[in-house]
């Protein structure tokens, strides 16, 4: 997987019409979770949880070492993660 790129996995389209115009992406690209296992544990790849509040707290199923972020707040956490990173974001 390429450095510098945001990955969305699930049905996030709400947040990537947010996103496309902050990155200058025309699309971004989509995975399955089956894609993203074997890129758990690379140190590369940030995977951000980015689910509405209520979805999250009231979910037992959470991804080991997803960092979540609140998508309302984007332009208050976006610019923290390295564009030498691939940024993995779910929220389904």
């Amino acid at each position: 997987m390429t450095k510098g790129k945001f990955v969305i996995l699930g049905l996030c389209l709400a947040i990537m019409g947010i996103l496309a115009p902050f990155l200058g992406a025309e699309e971004v690209p989509r995975m399955t979770k089956e894609d993203l296992k074997p890129l758990l544990n690379d140190s590369d790849v940030i995977i951000l949880d980015v689910r509405a509040s209520r979805d999250w707290t009231g979910s037992e199923k959470k991804i080991k070492g997803a960092i979540r972020e609140n998508p309302k707040r984007f332009e208050s956490w976006a610019h923290k993660y390295s564009k030498e990173k691939t940024l993995v974001l779910y929220c389904a």
